[in-house]
């Protein structure tokens, strides 16, 4: 007699494992509340929470590539592999990226991090076990609603840089600082090594100035006038007096040591006494197994 063996209904693309693939980890909110990002770039369920898949292999390697890494190739296709609700990581504004990639960590690898770190009183090398969702929680979106003043007439309202401009200012300025690096041990003369050191200088100057260029929402005239062409505003920031350009940066810093992630108290177990622990975002090594 033939036993009749119960099968299971096969999934609907065929392969019998798919209900074993990945599923989220962890939901989690963004610093920004879902402001900043372009139309068509996020889609934000109505708990404001998205969910946060595990890395895959193809992640890990992904995020060891030196090339990827340095022009923000490889978080662009980690953060989209594993956030399906973030469509453009390109357009992701600055303030969510590392919460989005405290996220990640966390799904693929748990919520605790081992950092090593030399107590500055007595030298003694510790391993700390870091709380990474404590340190998600307290992630906090700076009050871009605060104009800077420039004078009675002229306030600038500011908002985040995108993960693109940042990643693109951040490769121009390495390749630049790379070049004037190779230009002190070049067999160049030394008239020629001071024409290329001002050619390239003024470029970091002109990365700086687009950044915050690119950061500013509008520039705005007895509180009614809105001018927002990017154009209009470089040229209003090259012909004005450097206290204009400098109570920008001032503002632009302030907002970002809000958003910053902030050192830890932590406490010696060889001398007793207490120091900060700083947590270094270098990617290839945060999502290192092993950490």
């Amino acid at each position: 007699m033939t036993q009749f063996v119960p099968q299971a209904n096969p999934a609907p693309n065929g392969n019998p494992l798919t209900k074993h693939f990945r599923q989220p980890a962890i939901f989690t909110r963004l610093v920004s509340g879902g402001k900043y990002w372009p139309d068509g770039s996020l889609d934000l369920p109505v708990t404001g929470k998205i969910p946060v898949y595990p890395m895959t292999t193809r992640d890990e390697i992904t995020l060891k590539t030196p090339d990827a890494l340095i022009d923000g190739t490889s978080v662009v296709s980690v953060v989209q592999s594993c956030c399906p609700n973030i469509k453009n990581a390109w357009e992701m504004p600055s303030v969510d990226v590392d919460a989005v990639l405290i996220a990640v960590r966390i799904a693929s690898y748990g919520p605790t991090m081992e950092i090593e770190s030399t107590c500055p009183h007595c030298k003694h090398e510790h391993n700390y076990d870091v709380d990474l969702s404590s340190i998600l929680d307290r992630l906090q979106l700076p009050n871009y609603d605060q104009e800077v003043r420039i004078d009675q007439e002229v306030t600038v309202k500011l908002r985040p840089l995108t993960y693109l401009q940042v990643s693109r200012a951040g490769s121009a300025a390495f390749e630049e600082q790379r070049y004037i690096q190779s230009l002190a041990n070049s067999d160049t003369s030394e008239d020629e090594k001071k024409q290329q050191y001002t050619k390239h200088l003024e470029k970091l100057v002109e990365l700086n100035l687009n950044n915050i260029v690119y950061g500013t929402e509008a520039v705005i005239l007895n509180s009614v006038e809105r001018v927002t062409d990017s154009n209009f505003i470089k040229e209003y920031y090259l012909n004005a007096e450097t206290s204009v350009v400098r109570k920008i940066q001032d503002k632009v810093k302030e907002f970002a040591d809000t958003v910053a992630i902030k050192p830890l108290a932590v406490n010696c177990t060889e001398c007793g006494k207490d120091f900060s622990l700083s947590i270094a975002f270098d990617y290839s090594s945060f999502f290192g197994k092993g950490f």
